[in-house]
């Protein structure tokens, strides 16, 4: 559903408004997003859902039962190599030099409460 008139002129001040107070925090934002999937693993997974079809068809129209479980197997593991996350990483250090997760959303949403908290030890 998209944006009314109104809800556009907001969220338009709110991001001059973060532009103006936090640059760099505006910049980190825009560049975050969810990572697009490696080409390889949907190429693989659209493979194994396709060839797990086809594999429960040859054992519907064989019955064998093992065939149709062996299918059911390959289209979940189609599905599992599309939708799983990547392995958070061994962890880093960080600017700080303490040990930071490289968990995706975790770590970003840690420097976001740092920020914060630093923001708010400055104010008086």
């Amino acid at each position: 559903m998209p944006l009314s008139e109104h809800e556009q002129r907001m969220l338009d001040q709110l991001e001059r408004q973060l532009n103006d107070e936090d640059p760099r925090l505006a910049t980190q934002l825009a560049e975050t997003s969810r990572p697009a999937l490696p080409v390889r693993r949907i190429v693989l997974g659209a493979v194994l859902g396709v060839v797990g079809l086809l594999v429960i068809l040859a054992g519907v129209s064989t019955h064998l039962l093992l065939v149709g479980v062996l299918g059911t197997l390959l289209l979940g593991a189609g599905i599992l190599v599309l939708t799983a996350r990547r392995p958070a990483q061994a962890a880093r250090p960080g600017r700080s030099g303490r040990p930071t997760p490289d968990a995706g959303r975790g770590e970003f949403m840690s420097r976001l409460e740092q920020r914060w908290d630093e923001r708010r030890r400055r104010e008086p």
